[in-house]
């Protein structure tokens, strides 16, 4: 991994010997309710050796989650469905145009180490957003993938803009990681004006996509960005049932 596409990604490698990855992809929009209890489930399997780890990608319809931290007040206009979930985080959207990632990860064969394990995937989503043209950073202070907007004003006390492009939210039973990320290739950007995303409010954090940064969006070309630069990150990848 090249070191300026990489943003210090730790190495989350699997002990020799480890098999590949499962990369699933799904091509129609899986509702979210059934997409939480098939990874609930294959997280389990995992933890039992009994499946493989595995990356699931795919978008939902229309919805609103919750994460542990969420607050009431960040929900603004539920104007479609909100599901309580189970990851950390606060309030989200899912929709058409929007790659989520599943990341069902044994961490007992990687690294017990939560915050390496989030910081991993940032990285993981900086440097293929980096293939893509997009040059993406992480915050401190801010979970989730941000980048610089000088084209848009700035805040009261002259804080540079910046656009979150990319979400994350995981939860880890008996180290096995479930849910995962979401990256904002072309979804409709007004439907997250319904909730203050992940309770940021300040008007000079928004939100972007590839698609308002004219950035390549083609769902092949960005799933061919996010497998490589797993790989990199994580190791080997099969695709599902090989």
């Amino acid at each position: 991994m090249t070191p300026d596409r990489a943003a210090n990604a730790p190495s989350m490698s699997p002990t020799p010997g480890s098999p590949p990855v499962e990369w699933l992809i799904s091509p129609t929009l899986v509702p979210y309710e059934d997409s939480v209890a098939r990874m609930e489930a294959r997280a389990e399997a995992i933890a039992r050796g009994a499946a493989r780890e595995q990356v699931w990608l795919l978008e939902h319809p229309p919805i609103y989650t919750a994460g542990s931290s969420a607050k009431n007040a960040d929900l603004l206009d539920p104007r479609f469905p909100v599901y309580r979930s189970g990851r950390g985080g606060q309030y989200t959207y899912h929709g058409p145009g929007q790659r989520v990632a599943y990341v069902m990860l044994d961490l007992s064969r990687r690294r017990r180490d939560v915050r390496a394990f989030v910081c991993a995937l940032e990285g993981w989503l900086i440097a293929a957003l980096g293939d893509l043209g997009v040059g993406a950073e992480r915050r401190a202070d801010r979970v989730g993938v941000w980048v610089p907007r000088p084209d848009k004003p700035r805040g009261p006390a002259f804080e540079p803009a910046e656009d979150k492009i990319a979400a994350l939210g995981v939860r880890l039973r008996h180290w096995v990681s479930f849910h995962g990320v979401a990256l904002n290739v072309a979804p409709d950007l007004s439907h997250f004006a319904g909730i203050a995303p992940c309770g940021i409010r300040a008007a000079q954090y928004g939100v972007t996509s590839l698609e308002e940064l004219g950035a390549p969006c083609a769902t092949p070309v960005v799933d061919a960005a996010l497998r490589r630069r797993f790989e990199d990150v994580f190791g080997p990848t099969v695709d599902e049932g090989q």
